[in-house]
């Protein structure tokens, strides 16, 4: 396979956002991730691309068998196939200003071989000697990969039309995953939101997941992961069954987008550095176990140890942070999200949203719990699918009809699961809530608690529609969009060729608002969020829940510490940088030693 040149890669976004972005970044050598588990829209951008692309299109309809798995496959061949032809197009350009052949060189780092072979080209007088680097440099284009990514927790079983369960191996994350095993595709799976057995157990099915000959891999495992434990816990389970874990992808626990999936008050910064110590031996392990799997099943071997690469993502905002990361804790990549969403030419984000995203306030980003699976999420007050849940309150009628069903997990009133943001658990939940004789007070506080869910199945894919112009199913035009709160920084609409050169340094697309360092801006998320964990529990604390907040505290008084110590090496940072992120570190210290964790009412007697 060969090695993408960019250092970054352009993570999931949503659902839609990345859908498409492989077919608008690809051929400039910069990986994408593609979200498919929402198998409608993925046909839907199906149909699109095919037609843009001159291709027949063959829908495959819910009537066909296994149709969510071929829809899924049909796709990611439609994105290879196109993506090949464009490669085709682009090394066969002439070396002239403005084309892409000249713009794949022109974004890539400074640093990068080809690059320094690039500027060589350049000042080469037109002969022989230029005619043959240029012959090398269409050698070195390659593609960005087509990477996909399925959130582990959305695998819900699946009915047929009777309302008869399907065979385990049709619930929602099993058929997606069938559908990339079957592709076309040489690239990477990324699991997200944790361990399903059964998703794990399913891999072993699908042999280009298992080396070749040659201990290559045509089909990839790349796991999001939050700290260290979980990725040493999670590949070995992977490779005892023979599976080689390609990426251990670390995201900031809170300073990402989407789901936020808060650690216990462990800090990114002492959480790489776990990583950066003890990759080797991780590497080591795996290939131990993964190659003595392999032998005992009969397979292929690694004959020689296969790259691990170490990336991390989730609030970078400049390419000194970007590049410190390389440098002190040695990833091999780094993920740069929101801000693609201000790049019209890389992600979906329609009109309307993209003008509110350009010129919005800080306040305007919010950590919420609008997600049905119970989990924080990243939200954006000026939304319309935010806009519309209040709006459906202040009418009576909060929750929203529920088509797709892909977060259906509540079974607390009916036998088949349901969603907690549908209009019907709502409605059920509210009615249950008027038996109770709550307080004013308490009953409000409950109904905000249930009505604060949100239809995200829909909202997620409804800003590629408007943008491409594609039919909205229901008529449901809301879109939802989950900017991490490191978005707040930018301001504007910006080009891939701005937003490369700001992750490389070359230009700064920063606005003017002050910007803590990333390290110092997830603690300052995870304060906040302790706090409000802590006012929120007071009237059903207990034992666990103080135990949890004392260790919560403690975690993030030992990041605080790791940090002051760590801040001599941020070498590209002036020494006014430096004193002020001390300072900042010395008053977060101060506010957590302030910080009483609440007390158990029984402890009290």
């Amino acid at each position: 396979m060969n090695k993408p040149q960019h250092t970054f890669h352009i993570p999931v976004l949503g659902l839609a956002y990345t859908v498409d972005s492989p077919l608008k970044v690809a051929r400039f050598g910069i990986t994408s991730v593609v979200s498919i588990i929402e198998d409608e829209m993925i046909e839907k951008m199906r149909e699109y691309h095919s037609q843009q692309a001159g291709e027949e299109y063959v829908p495959i309809t819910t009537k066909d068998e296994d149709y969510r798995s071929r829809r899924v496959t049909a796709y990611l061949n439609l994105l290879d196939r196109i993506i090949t032809r464009q490669m085709k197009q682009l090394k066969e350009l002439p070396f002239a200003p403005g084309n892409d052949l000249t713009k794949y060189f022109e974004l890539l780092p400074d640093n990068a071989p080809a690059k320094s072979l690039y500027l060589e080209m350049l000042t080469t007088p037109d002969g022989e000697a230029k005619n043959a680097l240029q012959h090398r440099l269409r050698a070195k284009v390659v593609p960005g990969d087509i990477d996909v990514n399925i959130m582990s927790k959305v695998d819900n079983l699946t009915y047929a039309s009777d309302g008869t369960p399907l065979p385990i191996e049709f619930s929602d994350a099993l058929s997606a995953f069938r559908g990339f095993a079957k592709s076309n595709l040489t690239s990477s799976v990324v699991f997200s939101a944790g361990y399903n057995p059964r998703l794990y157990n399913y891999i072993e099915n699908f042999t280009d997941f298992f080396p070749d000959s040659k201990g290559h891999l045509k089909k990839k495992v790349i796991l999001k992961v939050s700290d260290y434990r979980s990725a040493l816990i999670q590949g070995k389970i992977l490779a005892k069954k023979g599976i080689w874990i390609s990426e251990f992808r670390i995201e900031s626990g809170l300073n990402c987008g989407g789901h936020a999936f808060a650690t216990d008050g462990y800090l990114l910064g002492p959480i790489m550095e776990e990583f950066k110590n003890r990759r080797t031996e991780l590497a080591h392990e795996m290939l131990d176990i993964c190659n003595a799997a392999n032998a005992l099943k009969g397979n292929n071997v690694f004959p020689h140890p296969p790259q691990m690469r170490i990336t991390v993502q989730g609030g970078i905002g400049t390419s000194n942070e970007n590049e410190f990361l390389f440098e002190y804790y040695r990833v091999d990549g780094t993920g740069w999200g929101s801000p693609f969403l201000l790049v019209p030419e890389v992600t979906n984000v329609d009109p309307v949203t993209l003008n509110q995203l350009a010129n919005a306030q800080q306040s305007d980003y919010f950590l919420s719990y609008a997600s049905p699976l119970g989990i924080p999420f990243h939200n954006f007050r000026k939304s319309t699918a935010e806009v519309q849940r209040i709006e459906r309150i202040e009418k009576g009628r909060p929750g929203s009809p529920c088509f797709k069903k892909f977060l259906s997990t509540d079974t607390e009133f009916t036998a088949t699961p349901i969603c907690t943001s549908s209009r019907q658990y709502q409605e059920l939940k509210m009615r249950q809530l008027k038996d109770r004789n709550l307080s004013p007070e308490a009953y409000n506080k409950a109904i905000e608690k249930i009505t604060e869910k949100d239809c995200l199945c829909e909202g997620l894919t409804t800003s590629v529609y408007l943008k491409e112009g594609i039919p909205v199913s229901h008529n449901l035009k809301a879109v939802t969009i989950c900017p991490g709160p490191n978005l707040a920084y930018f301001s504007g609409v910006f080009s891939l060729h701005d937003m490369v050169n700001h992750i490389y340094g070359r230009i700064n697309l920063l606005n003017s608002l002050y910007r803590k360092n990333m390290f110092l801006n997830e603690i300052q998320l995870y304060v906040d969020y302790l706090k409000n964990a802590m006012d929120s529990s007071l009237e059903t604390l207990n034992q666990k829940q103080n135990k949890y907040f004392l260790s919560f505290k403690a975690n993030l008084l030992d990041g605080i510490d790791y940090y002051q110590k760590m801040i001599p090496h941020l070498q590209k940072e002036t020494e006014s940088y430096r004193e002020r992120m001390k300072e900042e570190l010395n008053a977060f210290r101060q506010v957590l030693l302030n910080m009483a964790v609440p007390v158990p009412a029984e402890s009290l007697g």
